[in-house]
């Protein structure tokens, strides 16, 4: 029996193990794209599972530096040294387009396998690039309808060199993956792109997957819920480390580094315990019973705290190893004081979901370890599933360092410069913009107490709302979100709300599709953030398609989902 690394279960569903023989897949944050030519090799089936951790923090030393080269570098850098390095190459791409644009579908398919062979007699990858990346603007022109600009030409050769292509918000770094991805795939050893959660990757497999497709690779997809274990090697998904392209790679190479993968299994607990000690915590009193350290993320027992509880359990030692009272006790104050409802979790029927801080969705799977996720369950009078004992893991840079070649993409990769090249050995590159930035970012608005904050941001909205600019409003949290709503809706003003709640969740697409049109207000938290494409206007294509869908399979309504949930 073959077995593959799996993502454990009961924990964050993030870097998958990954497929394949030959084929592009994608999966979840760390979701894979994953590049490979055709190979007669049965085709892979993707199994693996779960995740959680802890985070790595930026050295002061490293923040300060990048504050400071901010300030006294010289100047902000536009990418023009960047574009005149990569000029040559470029001209080269854009001398062969009329011939590239000439053949036939049929044709420029063959193209793929020419590339292959070249790359299999031992042409060098750099020796390809002119051709394969004219190759793919061609089909990304017939199958997209979109054509590369110079300017993602130059992101798709940064990446393919092995660095960190810093490319501004809305100049397509998306489509700029799969011009690398395609070149070295060409070698017969696969790719794996990363992406920063679930939506994302099944948008980005179905969208920019059209084009590899179209040029003869197998695109797939791979997310959570796969198994450790194969019954055969042709059923293996994890092949040798080779290339991989990580999108928004800051967001998951620095600020989700404290989550390393985790091999894990259940850990047989008694349940009682949990509900016993969440109702002695919320009979307890704030600095009568126990202390709280917000920034630490801690609590302590008073000495009245220890006295009080040793005598509601009857018990002589709050520590006594064979009881352990004090970390069901330390939970539970910790599950009421630090973990709050709508802020850092939802409860979805009868279970509670993690809200990810950095990304505002529901993490689907991961559980808080060390009996804190069974304390908050029982503060929500819920049923106690197991706890998970840690089997194995690995941090994240340790996993992503196995990779021989890796780049990444993001629109703010220049700050945190000097940490990719001292913890990953990744160069960053500025690559310069497709059209002059005409964008005035304003000053920040500081109120003393956010009653004031919130009506002036409901002023703000109902002052743009009038002139018919579409408004997106940024929040922290979903309670934050479902608070503005209702004084939107007080103030008259019709919007959407896109939060980890199921019913916002199930319209997500909808939601974004939406929210460019004339007259739009959109109250979103950070799930609207990284990778979110709003096109001003309104996507009327989307919404066509979408109305189709609704005449032909009919979505269930807002009861049925939530029963569905339950």
């Amino acid at each position: 029996m073959a077995v593959a690394p799996r993502l454990a279960a009961g924990h964050r569903p993030s870097v998958a193990a990954t497929a394949l023989s030959s084929k592009f897949s994608v999966s979840k944050a760390t979701n894979w794209l994953v590049f490979d030519v055709p190979a007669k090799t049965p085709r892979a089936r993707a199994r693996a599972r779960g995740v959680s951790g802890r985070r790595y923090s930026p050295s002061p030393r490293a923040a300060l530096g990048g504050l400071l080269g901010g300030i006294f570098g010289g100047g902000v850098d536009t990418g023009e040294s960047t574009r005149q390095l990569y000029a040559s190459t470029v001209a080269l791409i854009n001398k062969t387009e009329s011939e590239i644009s000439s053949l036939s579908d049929t044709e420029l398919r063959e193209r793929t396998s020419v590339l292959q062979q070249r790359a299999a007699r031992g042409d060098s990858l750099d020796s390809l690039l002119p051709e394969a990346f004219a190759v793919v603007r061609e089909a990304s022109k017939r199958v997209l309808g979109l054509r590369p600009f110079d300017v993602q030409l130059i992101g798709g050769m940064v990446l393919h060199k092995g660095e960190i292509a810093e490319m501004k918000t809305g100049e397509g770094k998306t489509l700029v993956a799969i011009l690398p991805a395609f070149l070295n795939a060409l070698a017969g050893k696969g790719v794996h792109v990363v992406t920063v959660n679930d939506y994302l990757a099944r948008r980005d497999c179905e969208w920019v997957g059209q084009v590899p497709r179209f040029l003869g690779l197998k695109v797939g997809l791979i997310q959570r819920w796969y198994e450790d274990v194969c019954p055969s090697v042709d059923e293996l998904v994890l092949r040798p480390f080779n290339y991989c392209v990580i999108d928004e790679v800051d967001s998951i190479l620095i600020d989700e580094a404290r989550t390393p993968l985790i091999i894990s299994g259940p850990a047989e607990k008694p349940s009682d315990r949990y509900y016993k000690a969440a109702k002695i915590a919320s009979a307890f009193e704030r600095d009568i019973h126990y202390t709280v350290d917000e920034k630490q993320k801690s609590v302590l027992l008073t000495e009245q705290g220890y006295a009080d509880t040793e005598e509601i359990l009857n018990v002589k030692d709050l520590y006594d190893p064979r009881e352990q009272w004090a970390s069901y006790i330390l939970n539970a104050i910790k599950a009421k004081e630090l973990f709050l409802r709508d802020v850092n979790y939802i409860i979805r029927g009868k279970e509670v979901l993690i809200v990810d801080e950095f990304t505002g969705r529901v993490m689907q799977g991961r559980r808080w370890s060390d009996g804190l996720h069974q304390a908050v369950e029982a503060k929500e009078g819920l049923p106690i599933q197991n706890e998970t004992v840690t089997l194995a893991s690995i941090s994240y840079q340790n996993f992503f360092l196995q990779f021989p070649k890796l780049c990444g993409m993001t629109g703010t990769a220049a700050t945190e410069s000097a940490e990719f090249e001292s913890i990953y050995k990744l160069k960053v590159t500025i690559v310069p913009t497709n059209k002059l930035m005409i964008r005035k970012d304003e000053s920040d608005v500081v109120f003393r107490a956010t009653t004031g904050k919130w009506r002036s941001v409901v002023v703000e909205i109902s002052r743009m709302n009038k002139t018919g600019r579409p408004v997106l409003v940024g929040t922290t949290s979903v309670e934050q979100s479902d608070a503005l709503s209702e004084q939107l809706r007080e103030a008259g003003l019709p919007h959407e709300v896109l939060n980890a709640k199921p019913e916002n969740v199930e319209r997500e697409a909808e939601i974004v599709a939406q929210s460019g049109r004339l007259g739009a207000v959109t109250i979103a938290t950070n799930m609207a953030g990284r990778g979110t494409d709003i096109i001003l206007g309104g996507n009327a294509e989307f919404m066509a398609r979408l109305k189709l869908r609704e005449i032909l399979m009919p979505r269930p309504c807002k009861e049925d989902i939530l029963a569905h949930a339950v």
